[in-house]
């Protein structure tokens, strides 16, 4: 009989093709800052350039290259840019990526502890190191009643959090007979989307969310969320639910979580702290005060994958007690019955989030912290927080722009004094260019532009660039428009 066909690449091709890739990831880094930050490509444009129908007949890898500069490149928006300041940064480092590469060639799936226990083992002793480095309460750590575990996303965090206390809250009867539509939740008008988003899927209901008034820092206002839950409460509603922000997305707004977590400690309410972003700050001692009160909370989370160097998709969520978490999302069916399991001497993260399976992210978390060390890590998150006071300063000194928020660590919000419409054509035109790429956002009712600094490769000389390129485009905006 006639061999039969092999369309497997071999392990010398994989060898050699693996070297190429890593070469090219390389050179992509050494010149990522010659890059447009945002794509300039038009919508379809990459669409128009691939063929109708997929391949009969395998191609060569040195083909698939071709295309990836060809079409794929030019529709990449350089996210690791060190002239990338738009929304948060989602940055990365080299033993991130490798240690993702280590963890797709494993290809583990780690839903339960049978399923390969270093999985497991490691993503809990490496949440048990972050507690520590963050200086979070022990009662997050997984020696006692709570623990940490990895999520894909902040979002995904948030939403296991309303389950979990929404269990708790109906006396773990919600997920058996469904929700009352009595329960509320308690947000402030700056509070992340994800929390909305959460709410709706976990059957609480929009018109049971609560969205608390901040005051003239854009921080919840403690008094406006007491007189709420009272009101609530006289009218026979339960509130369950609220949700603190170290750092929002609008404006890094640092939300009074002690008082908060003392209202929601009076009421019975379960306390969520979203520190999305700026919880890495906290690696650096002098910064710890975002933290306080951080002991009142049921739950926290913060997202390594936005600022401390390692790649997407990685969220470090923490429980004080694990028992509402596991009640509320486990299920045991039986082809997941196993010894270890049953004796109860192990984790099985499948109940701490929403799906089944999962990834062993836990993997390039840890080759980030012992690459960096904990030193490493505080030196370059110091030295964002540098660069933004800087920027800040520049702008304050400025005769054209103003400061629009306090600047607590790494995120500028600012604005030049002619106008929404000004802005919104400075950002534009900025963005345009391919020089750097801005966000923008609403305080208190006027266009905003937002510069975050947090990008790995970014040094004085970008935010430099930057400030002079905003200056000269907004001057020649200006003589245009004779302001």
């Amino acid at each position: 009989m006639p061999q039969e066909k092999n369309y497997h690449m071999t392990m010398d091709q994989f060898r050699k093709y693996g070297r190429e890739m890593v070469d090219w990831i390389a050179d992509y880094y050494e010149k990522v800052e010659n890059f447009p930050v945002m794509s300039q490509v038009q919508p379809g444009q990459v669409r128009a350039m691939l063929p109708k129908d997929p391949p009969e007949k395998g191609e060569e890898f040195g083909e698939i290259m071709k295309d990836l500069n060809r079409v794929i490149l030019p529709g990449i928006t350089h996210w690791q840019s060190p002239n990338f300041f738009a929304f948060f940064p989602a940055n990365t480092s080299a033993p991130s990526i490798l240690g993702e590469l280590l963890s797709s060639g494993l290809g583990v799936q780690g839903m339960i502890w049978a399923t390969s226990p270093s999985c497991t083992e490691l993503e809990t002793h490496v949440m048990d190191w972050m507690a520590g480095l963050l200086g979070l309460p022990e009662k997050f750590k997984s020696g006692g009643t709570g623990g940490g575990v990895i999520e894909d996303t902040a979002s995904s965090a948030c939403l296991c959090a309303i389950l979990a206390a929404r269990e708790r809250a109906t006396g773990y009867e919600s997920n058996r007979i469904g929700c009352t539509g009595k329960l509320t939740a308690y947000i402030s008008s700056q509070t992340h989307s994800s929390i909305e988003k959460g709410v709706k899927i976990a059957g609480i209901g929009l018109e049971n969310l609560r969205v608390i008034a901040v005051d003239g820092n854009y921080a919840m206002d403690p008094a406006a969320l007491e007189e709420r839950i009272i009101k609530d409460k006289k009218d026979g509603l339960v509130p369950f639910f609220a949700c603190a922000s170290i750092g929002t997305t609008s404006s890094n707004a640092m939300d009074p979580v002690e008082e908060i977590g003392k209202i929601c400690a009076r009421h019975g309410i379960w306390l969520h702290v979203d520190a999305a972003m700026s919880g890495t700050a906290a690696i650096c001692p002098e910064h710890r005060h975002i933290n306080s009160g951080i002991d009142l909370a049921d739950s926290y989370s913060f997202n390594p994958h936005k600022w401390m160097f390692t790649n997407f998709d990685c969220n470090c969520f923490y429980v004080a007690d694990r028992e509402p978490l596991i009640k509320a999302l486990s299920i045991l069916p039986e082809y997941l019955r196993n010894k270890a399991t049953e004796s109860g001497a192990v984790i099985d993260y499948r109940d701490w989030q929403i799906a089944l399976g999962r990834r062993f992210r836990s993997l390039k978390l840890w080759f980030v912290i012992r690459h960096y060390g904990a030193e490493g890590l505080r030196h370059h998150v110091r030295r964002h927080i540098e660069l933004a006071v800087a920027f800040a300063e520049w702008v304050r000194e400025s005769a054209d722009f103003e400061l629009a928020a306090p600047a607590p660590l790494n995120l500028v919000c600012f604005r030049h004094r002619n106008g929404d419409d000004f802005n919104e054509e400075l950002m534009n035109r900025l963005n345009r260019s391919g020089k750097i790429y801005l966000t923008h956002t609403k305080l208190g009712g006027a266009v905003t532009l937002r510069l975050c600094i947090g990008q790995t490769s970014t040094e004085m000389r970008h935010v430099e660039q930057a400030w002079k390129l905003i200056q000269e485009t907004a001057a020649e905006l200006a003589n245009e428009k004779g302001k």
